[in-house]
């Protein structure tokens, strides 16, 4: 018999998308599931609608709790989980019918610990499916270089919902409570935890777009959550052998001080306080990575040291690079 597979689903404020979701994981051709529906004090009607799907499906387990946030969900998920592999859904995206079926049968041919898919960005629509199968297996470094890459490939390895887990992977990892962007604190640790994965090069998972009421798009202090989980990776990273890719870390990180510089508009709350952090930890990381970023191409440092001199100037010389012709 096939493993028991639990999905975990976080639920808040989600009571229009909720169904779509909950119905294309009960339709999954993988049966032996079972399905967490995990209601984070959502204050609509969602508590009653995972009690209604529950009441349905055999399959269906809901846990009310207090609202603890997306992490506060996903751990409380883990926790209750008796599947021996774990995948997450977001409540207002939806995957295809092969979703699970197809992440485990890659799993188990190849012995990878997690398994991935792509992601299509949707608005409702059914999810284009290829017939493609071409997988391929990233190790080690390797793996953790996809962090870097280009922003669309970097985003579909950082993500928790694309993925299936084996769930023993999270002894000892949990997703960080009080914090926004955990998934760029948690996702490298359970790859090097893992030490390969399969990537499948089918879009099985719906991520959608139209949903502006359970993720703020307005830039906050809280946004540097994310500079947060990257200055831990960065200490991972020479605690645990992945040295060559301190250089794009570095990196990462200093172009981030420049991009949340800017979208610190003055409809942003302390705009100034905010923009005279994101300065001084433009020059911490200039210096405490002084080795790894001499090793970033020229015009990448002199542009660094610009910015700390005069960002506007920055910006007017890099639009005016950017202009077409």
């Amino acid at each position: 018999m096939k493993p028991l597979i639990s999905v975990i689903v976080p639920v808040y404020r989600v009571e229009e998308f909720l169904p779509r979701c909950v119905d294309s994981l009960r339709a999954q051709t993988y049966e032996n599931l079972e399905i967490i529906l995990v209601d984070d004090g959502s204050p609509d009607h969602c508590p009653e609608i995972c009690e209604k799907y529950a009441a349905r499906d055999v399959r269906i387990r809901v846990i009310h709790q207090e609202n603890r946030g997306l992490s506060g969900a996903r751990n409380a998920g883990i926790d209750a989980a008796a599947g021996e592999y774990l995948a997450f859904v977001d409540s207002d995206d939806y995957v295809t019918e092969d979703f699970i079926e197809s992440l485990y049968t890659l799993a188990a041919e190849t012995g990878c610990p997690i398994a991935q898919c792509r992601f299509s960005y949707v608005q409702g629509e059914r999810l284009w499916e290829r017939e493609n199968q071409v997988w391929k297996i990233y190790r080690g470094e390797s793996l953790m270089a996809q962090l870097y890459g280009p922003e669309e490939e970097a985003t579909c390895f950082v993500v928790a919902w694309n993925k299936l887990y084996r769930k023993d992977l999270f002894d000892g990892i949990r997703y960080p409570e009080g914090r926004v962007h955990e998934d760029e604190a948690t996702t490298y640790r359970l790859f090097h935890a893992g030490k390969k994965l399969a990537f499948l090069d089918r879009a099985l998972y719906g991520y959608y777009t139209g949903n502006t009421g359970s993720i703020t798009a307005v830039f906050s202090r809280k946004r540097l959550d994310w500079m947060t989980a990257h200055e831990e990776r960065i200490c991972f990273f020479a605690d645990h052998g992945y040295e060559n890719l301190l250089p794009a870390a570095y990196r990462k990180l200093c172009d981030a001080c420049i991009t949340f510089y800017f979208r610190c508009t003055e409809d942003v709350e302390s705009s100034k306080t905010l923009q005279a952090d994101l300065k001084k930890r433009l020059q911490k990381y200039q210096k405490d990575g002084a080795v790894f970023i001499r090793k970033l191409p020229w015009k990448t440092r002199t542009g660094y040291r610009l910015f700390r001199i005069s960002p506007g100037v920055y910006q007017k010389i890099l639009s005016r690079i950017q202009e077409p012709g």
